[in-house]
């Protein structure tokens, strides 16, 4: 972009006295050499004519004029080397006596000694269109009225001379200096219509190149991967998400693609050859699976941009979205609303339980038989129980609208834990077997009952998905360990011999709706990890081996961290209140 400096050459700001020789525009400084290499040319010319005369007549009048022309071609010559390009600025300065002052002094030296074969008055013309240029709208004319003086003091010197011609020379004299003045002002329009253009081009690159930075810094944050490919495959760009979509995960992310050689890329390659075949957008779902790595499903979406020049080759835009994270977004935005729903809703689900268990509570005083007591149990226990459920999931779906607490209690994990493992064995339909190691000492931690209770059974029944038919493919321990600030703690490990899980999923294991199965609502863990916290516990996952029948067998290993310690909260000791 011009700065202050550089635009004052055009006639636009007013120069600065100080300004760096850096900010002249590059046009500045070609004209400006142009013009000097031109001073020096034409100063050669003039020696070597006059040189030329000097030599057929020999006189005092031709031996002074090449001297005078000597000393110009010096001038200009020490001018176009040793100067560097500089304005004339807007009065007489430096600059002006050594291009444009010399110059008019040497012809009018030239005019007054020539004789009546030669009329050095045009050259005058190359000093104003200097002045002109170089300079300001003032210097150009103030330099056209020199030129013009000096013409009819010529005119005048004659007129002296030779006073029946005196009409005639400056007749001449004013038509050259009107002349001056007419090519002042052309240039001085076409230099400024030129310095109109360079401006507007350079604020138009700038424009452009901030666009183009704003362009790029958008599609590197982009969720979604962007990919620029040509007709051969060739890679030219690709955004940070595309480069973690497509690439293995033991690469690095600045490894380029290259979409041509390896087998894997064979679907996102037809999708790239159809969308040039047919020059129209298309959308596609592929699967792409590294060796050793599960199938990961995409949604491509293909775009040709415009060819500008019908001899460049058009590029084929492709743009990448992971299934798992689409899908995941739909559902999020499915439970959002239906999250906003279920306040509306939570007088009408409360109502009728409370109206089972009242109705139960009256119905068991009046019963007798041992079995149908045992019914009324049972029906208040699970209604107790989906009363509770339907209070965690308001809890979650209001968690900014809620005064939850959680209502803890001490809890000897080395005595619940294989109960709740029994209770679950007896329950599911498909019996594993699980190894229980627990410390034969008390494990005493502060925790909610029923909460244990479905973090563990939620572990469990994800272990026992993946598991292997093999015996005790789950192992569950308790470790000693230490928790925040060193302190003392109990660690829970649940492992399961499962296949290792695809990077994506291990990425978003614990956020909301987010499940590698599509019935899945995806909210188990997230739900348990929302228990581990409200009770000061973590829950975290990570692949370790553990020595299973005869081998060291790699695993996935789930833990929850305990507080050993009761909350610091008071309320965390009374029952929970819940905002309605």
């Amino acid at each position: 972009m011009l700065s202050a400096r550089a635009s004052t050459w055009f006639g636009l700001k007013t120069p600065e006295a100080n300004a760096d020789l850096e900010d002249l525009p590059d046009e500045f400084e070609r004209l400006w050499r142009g013009f000097m290499t031109a001073r020096a040319t034409l100063g050669g010319v003039l020696m070597t004519l006059q040189a030329g005369l000097f030599m057929l007549a020999a006189q005092t009048p031709s031996l002074i004029s090449l001297l005078i022309c000597t000393a110009y071609l010096m001038a200009t010559l020490a001018e176009r080397i040793m100067a560097a390009p500089s304005q004339l600025g807007p009065h007489f300065n430096g600059s002006w006596l050594r291009i444009v002052g010399v110059d008019m002094l040497a012809f009018a030296a030239l005019q007054t000694l020539q004789d009546s074969s030669i009329n050095y008055t045009p050259l005058f013309a190359l000093p104003v269109l200097m002045a002109s240029i170089l300079g300001s709208q003032l210097m150009a004319m103030a330099s056209a009225a020199g030129v013009t003086l000096l013409l009819f003091g010529y005119a005048g010197w004659l007129s002296l001379q030779a006073p029946w011609n005196t009409s005639a020379l400056f007749s001449q004299a004013a038509l050259t200096g009107a002349g001056c003045f007419a090519i002042s002002f052309i240039a001085r329009q076409m230099v400024t219509r030129l310095a109109s253009v360079e401006l507007k081009a350079q604020r138009s690159q700038l424009a452009a190149a901030v666009q183009r930075q704003v362009n790029e810094l958008i599609i590197e944050t982009l969720g979604d991967g962007v990919l620029v490919v040509d007709a051969q495959h060739q890679v030219r760009s690709a955004n940070p998400a595309a480069q973690k979509l497509l690439s293995p995960p033991q690469s690095a992310l600045n490894q380029p693609l290259d979409l041509a050689k390896a087998p894997v890329w064979q679907g996102l390659r037809q999708l790239i050859d159809e969308t040039f075949a047919t020059q129209l957008a298309q959308q596609q779902e592929i699967s792409i699976q590294h060796p050793g790595q599960g199938v990961r499903l995409m949604s491509a979406r293909t775009q040709l941009t415009v060819q500008l020049n019908p001899a460049a080759q058009g590029m084929c835009v492709v743009f990448l979205q992971d299934q798992r994270e689409l899908q995941a977004r739909i559902r999020t935005e499915k439970f959002a609303s239906m999250g906003r729903m279920s306040a509306a809703v939570a007088h009408e689900i409360r109502n009728p339980l409370a109206a089972i268990v009242q109705a139960n509570a009256l119905l068991s005083e009046d019963v007798s038989d041992p079995g149908q007591q045992q019914l009324t149990r049972l029906v208040q226990q699970n209604a107790l129980r989906l009363e509770k459920t339907v209070h965690d999931i308001l809890h979650i779906a209001q968690r900014t609208n809620t005064s939850h607490v959680a209502q803890t209690e001490s809890i000897d994990l080395a005595q619940a834990l294989p109960r709740i493992c029994r209770d679950w064995q007896s329950q599911v339909a498909n019996k594993s077997d699980i190894a229980v190691q627990v410390p034969t000492s008390a494990a005493w931690v502060w925790f909610d009952a029923e909460h244990l209770r479905r973090i563990l059974i939620n572990l469990l029944d994800n272990a026992q998905r993946y598991a292997s038919p093999d015996p005790e493919p789950i192992q569950i321990s308790l470790h000693s360990c230490l928790g925040a600030a060193a302190a003392p703690s109990v660690c829970l490990l649940v492992w399961s011999d499962g296949d290792p899980l695809d990077p994506s999923v291990e990425q978003h294991l614990f956020e909301p709706f987010f499940s590698s199965e599509s019935r899945s609502s995806g909210l188990g863990l997230y739900i348990c990890r929302e228990l581990c916290e409200s009770h000061g516990a973590s829950m975290a996952y990570e692949r370790n081996s553990r020595t299973f029948g005869q081998k060291f067998q790699p695993g996935n290993e789930f833990s929850v961290m305990f507080c050993s310690q009761p909350p610091s909260n008071p309320a965390t000791s009374s029952q929970a209140v819940t905002a309605s």
